[in-house]
């Protein structure tokens, strides 16, 4: 039921249904993982050299 004085929009495609609902939230997601594996991917290896020296005795 539409209110009144409200002109409903044309629908979506298939396609843009689509990608509206399915590939921007995918590729969103995928977009935050890259960017937080490679975050913590240099922490890591800083860590683990970091660690090697403290637990080294001379």
């Amino acid at each position: 039921m539409n209110e009144d004085g409200s002109m409903p929009g044309e629908g979506l495609s298939a396609l843009e249904t689509s990608l509206y609902f399915f590939g921007a939230p995918l590729g969103l997601f995928l977009l935050i993982s890259v960017i937080v594996w490679a975050a913590t991917t240099d922490r890591k290896s800083s860590k683990t050299t970091s660690r090697g020296s403290l637990t080294q005795i001379e």
